[in-house]
């Protein structure tokens, strides 16, 4: 499972890798983080607001952080 994390670096862009990476673990998938810094490739990407959260390129989440239990409800 390919997890990507949209955003340019702030503290809410790394609380949103450290839940999803939580969440990804508690659920016990095989997953690779990318996080995408570049703001032409997060506006390719169709995200409007930072941070956000694509599973397999679809955008699950985005303008907000939530938490690792809600991001594991959302993965399965």
């Amino acid at each position: 499972m390919k997890l990507q994390i949209y955003g340019r670096g702030c503290s809410k862009c790394d609380k949103l890798t450290a839940n999803t990476e939580s969440a990804a673990q508690a659920l016990g998938i095989s997953y690779e983080v990318e996080k995408v810094t570049d703001m032409n490739d997060i506006i390719d990407a169709g995200v409007l607001r930072t941070p956000a959260l694509a599973v397999d390129g679809r955008i699950i989440v985005e303008g907000k952080v939530p938490g690792a239990d809600d991001i594991r409800k959302l993965l399965t």
